[in-house]
């Protein structure tokens, strides 16, 4: 099976990110004006560096995964950019427009509504691993808030989950992990609230459902965009865009093998991070070094992200 590492369809090309290829829809009528389509490819990224071969699925995977989430449990919390999630769903006018690339859209790909994105990622953690981790042992704190002594790795974040905004880089920038008052400070105070309340709710509802799969969701990110009040301004209203809770931006663990005082074994990129470290190539985006994941890396990655989705959602992924 090859992996669809980049798409090219007879629409206008609005941006290529890590994942996600973006175009211009041209749809012009109802609920759908101006729509961007969403297409998720295979491509990976770690460490900032994009890799040379993708994981055959991973588009499909993760668009499921996305589908299900935003189903699951933005209503009733928070407005979301999704317009439509299936090729059948996507209005005629644009079918036929892409029938010929048929098979670099169907599965993989969302209307969504434009919005102004918050320059915020929005990460919430219950359980301390990772960056979090790390930054902990040096100073006691995560994002700067301070934390009770004594925790161990991988434990839950006592009063948690707490709210641990970044910033948004560039394309092969990091981003920054700041404080939340630095936050308020970037996008302030009332949108700043907002973020956090609807960010917290959002985890704590899909925590509670992935707890009755299984799975332990120790920490995940979600991205915020406004949408235009009157057409010209992005003054409106709040809605949660991107993807959201996939293995590319959230931890999943097993309950069953959970045990605080080590890293755990993980639904997402964590695999390929550490062959990376082992291969020392986690600073290939500083030296520009391109990166090519050998074939049981690649296999052994797809099947973590078919295992998460099937855990997750309760079906298996065809």
């Amino acid at each position: 099976m090859t992996a669809l590492t980049e798409t090219q369809l007879p629409l206008p090309l609005v941006a290529r990110g890590k994942v996600r290829d973006v175009y211009d829809s041209q749809l012009k009528e109802g609920k759908f004006d101006g729509a961007l389509l969403f297409v998720a490819t295979d491509r990976i990224s770690a460490f900032d560096v994009i890799l040379q071969n993708g994981i055959p699925d991973k588009g499909r995977l993760l668009t499921g995964m996305s589908r299900f989430w935003f189903d699951k449990i933005a209503p009733g919390i928070i407005p979301t950019h999704v317009l439509a999630t299936s090729w059948e769903e996507f209005p005629e006018e644009l079918r036929q427009r892409l029938v010929g690339v048929k098979d670099q859209v169907d599965g993989r790909s969302m209307l969504v509504r434009r919005a102004r994105v918050i320059p915020i990622e929005a990460i919430v953690r219950g359980y301390i691993t990772g960056s979090g981790w790390a930054e902990y042992q040096r100073t006691g704190t995560v994002h700067g808030i301070t934390l009770p002594k004594g925790l161990q790795e991988s434990q839950e974040i006592p009063g948690g989950p707490l709210f641990t905004p970044s910033t948004k880089a560039e394309q092969g920038e990091h981003d920054e992990n700041i404080h939340p008052d630095e936050m308020t400070e970037l996008i302030g105070p009332e949108l700043s609230q907002k973020l956090i309340k609807a960010a917290t709710t959002l985890y704590k509802k899909a925590a509670d459902h992935a707890r009755t799969q299984g799975i332990i969701l120790a920490d995940t990110k979600f991205e915020f965009g406004l949408l235009p009040a009157d057409g010209h301004g992005y003054n409106g209203d709040l809605i949660l865009i991107d993807e959201v809770l996939t293995p590319d931006s959230s931890r999943f663990w097993s309950a069953d093998s959970y045990s605080p005082g080590k890293a755990q074994a993980s639904f997402d990129k964590q695999y390929i991070r550490d062959w990376m470290k082992s291969q020392k190539l986690d600073s290939a985006a500083k030296s520009g070094t391109p990166v090519t994941l050998p074939p049981d890396v690649v296999q052994h990655t797809q099947e973590k992200y078919r295992e998460a989705y099937a855990r997750i959602t309760g079906k298996s992924f065809t």
